[in-house]
């Protein structure tokens, strides 16, 4: 055990040197207001008394995934850190209620309620994956406090109009995926499946930004931005069935 350590060392110091240094580099830059324009997007048409209606419409499947990647994993409760995948999806679930509210009514007062379920899976993702690829001992040690700090830099955006916390928060679970499967010997089979998962979460951030261009090619059919929800909620439901097939491995 002691041998393995030591020769794991190089691994947790690259690692926590990707995490710290852009956790630097983030803090480093000047601080980021909110764009007032955020709150605009390309589709606002309403339909049944329902305002931004493809925007509301399209947060159910996070609802969807999230509710049943809570109950697999509070049923099973398989190896690994299970908790960490039970708040990761539960958090998803939180997105549906917090985005569709921001959306119904674009403000930073909802979007508020729509960052703080988002830290909460994207720190529980994080978790997660520290959890079963490095020690189950750091998963249960970061939980709580990785908890504590992703729903601060909401709150910090909120009181301060600064996003460098936030999108800080954001880019750890895309830096560190890829990062710990390539470090790391994998415990379990099917984890091919995060990568189409953070694929689709990439794609999905695409979307968001040409909002506007994709409605204007789909002849005012659809915007980028539901097309986003459903994206990113496809990379979930991904996730999920990774979940489901995957096998210890010896």
């Amino acid at each position: 055990m002691t041998q393995f350590i030591k020769g794991s060392a190089w691994r947790h110091i690259l690692l926590l040197g990707i995490v710290i240094g852009s956790l630097a580099i983030a803090i480093s830059l000047q601080p980021v207001a909110q764009d007032p324009g955020y709150h605009y997007f390309a589709d606002s048409r309403g339909l049944f008394d329902i305002p931004n209606f493809l925007n509301v419409l399209s947060n159910i499947p996070f609802l969807l995934v999230g509710l049943a990647g809570a109950n697999f994993c509070y049923r099973n409760k398989m190896s690994g850190y299970w908790p960490a995948w039970l708040i990761f999806f539960s958090g998803v679930a939180a997105v549906s209620m917090g985005s569709g509210y921001y959306h119904w009514k674009p403000d930073n007062l909802s979007l508020l309620w729509d960052r703080l379920p988002m830290t909460l899976a994207f720190m529980g993702l994080f978790v997660a994956l520290l959890t079963e690829y490095v020690a189950i001992r750091l998963g249960r040690a970061l939980l709580l406090p990785v908890l504590l700090l992703g729903l601060s830099s909401v709150l910090y955006w909120y009181w301060f109009d600064d996003l460098r916390l936030y999108f800080w928060i954001q880019l750890i679970p895309l830096l560190t995926v890829p990062v710990v499967m390539v470090l790391y010997r994998p415990r379990y089979s099917h984890q091919w499946m995060l990568l189409g998962g953070l694929g689709c979460y990439i794609l999905a951030k695409v979307t968001e930004i040409y909002d506007r261009e994709i409605f204007v090619v789909t002849q005012q059919l659809v915007g980028g931005h539901p097309i986003k929800h459903l994206l990113a909620a496809l990379g979930c439901f991904t996730v999920l069935l990774m979940l489901k097939k995957r096998v210890a491995l010896k």
